[in-house]
């Protein structure tokens, strides 16, 4: 048995008994130098059992965790509290890891365990129903198979961004830049991914298809319908962002401008949301997001506001609005982003 775990992956569970057995065994196939933690958020079925009958069978391998419910944030804190690997990672239990690519994967952060604060990998959508999947990859954009820099990158387009399936960070660092997601909130996985990028100096890019990220439960928090439903928590997660920016004092000139990009993307998609609700609360909750970021930093704000994007999503009146739903979907087929 090796004396410390290579990676530690968190898999916060909510209600999963249907579909997390399937995530728990991909990631067994790691063995023994990973370090699954099966986070029980409250659930009410069957999740718990599940979670301790694995813990039970692969006692050097898998640990359960109970909490009250605290959403999916806090179950990421609570896999982050209770990692003892070098790296740590997040799947979502309706999700799982390709088995062939997770070993290219365990070998690679075997190698340079000491030399990255970040590997990134390809992510799969495993959309129910389509014949093609559609694989997110970043050889345009990344140096392949050796450390590099953010000074070694090519310009990532607008709406192309890393995901919480793209990135694996290394523990110590996601600790010492006291990374800690909201409670109760949905879509803090972009806060998981975008917080701690100025701690990052040096990543590695295994162009290897390894996450499959499961798309099309109508349930799903990515769902359009269920994300308008929840559109407070999504300015939340905007916000938070919006401040991380600010606080983390980005000096690399392309880190800034890829992390500004990215921002830009999540208050379009804010905004727009709150247009496609049509609703007078949404439309309010829109124009104190707007007013939120100018009373941040009025020179963010107005970098935001006037992007061709900021624009657009502030176009008056309801022929204003309903044009920047036609140049939002006809930006998001080009740029191909969510």
């Amino acid at each position: 048995m090796i004396s410390q775990k290579l990676l530690s992956v968190a898999i916060p569970s909510y209600n999963s008994e249907a579909y997390m057995e399937h995530c728990i065994k991909t990631l067994l196939t790691g063995g023994e130098r990973v370090e699954i933690l099966v986070v029980n958020d409250g659930s009410k079925d069957g999740t718990a059992e599940i979670a301790d009958r694995y813990a039970a069978e692969y006692p050097s391998i898998v640990k359960a965790i109970h909490q009250e419910n605290g959403g999916h944030g806090e179950a990421v804190n609570a896999g982050l509290r209770n990692a003892t690997g070098k790296f740590f990672k997040v799947v979502d239990s309706d999700d799982w890891v390709d088995e062939k690519a997770l070993q290219a994967i365990l070998d690679t952060l075997e190698v340079y365990q000491d030399d990255i604060e970040l590997l990134i990998s390809n992510y799969v959508y495993e959309k129910q129903g389509a014949k093609h999947k559609k694989v997110m990859e970043y050889s345009k954009y990344l140096p392949i198979n050796r450390v590099f820099t953010w000074d070694d990158m090519k310009p990532f387009p607008i709406g192309k961004y890393l995901l919480m399936h793209s990135v694996i960070y290394k523990t110590k660092m996601l600790r010492a830049c006291g990374l800690e997601l909201p409670k109760h909130t949905f879509y803090v996985d972009n806060i998981f991914v975008f917080d701690p990028l100025p701690s990052v100096k040096h990543m590695y890019y295994l162009n290897v298809d390894f996450y499959r990220y499961f798309i099309g439960r109508d349930d799903q928090s990515v769902n359009e319908k269920v994300m308008i439903r929840r559109l407070d928590q999504q300015m939340r997660v905007n916000r938070i962002m919006a401040e991380s920016f600010l606080k983390r004092e980005v000096t690399n000139a392309y880190l800034e401008k890829y992390m500004f990009n990215y921002l830009s993307i999540i208050t379009t998609v804010s905004s727009i949301l709150a247009i496609k609700s049509g609703t007078e609360e949404h439309l309010d909750m829109k124009k104190q997001l707007w007013a939120d970021l100018k009373a941040l930093d009025l020179p963010l704000y107005r970098r935001l506001r006037y992007t061709v994007l900021g624009i657009g999503v502030n176009l008056p009146g309801i022929v204003g609005r309903k044009l920047a739903v036609v140049v939002y979907k006809i930006v998001q087929k080009i740029y191909g982003f969510n």
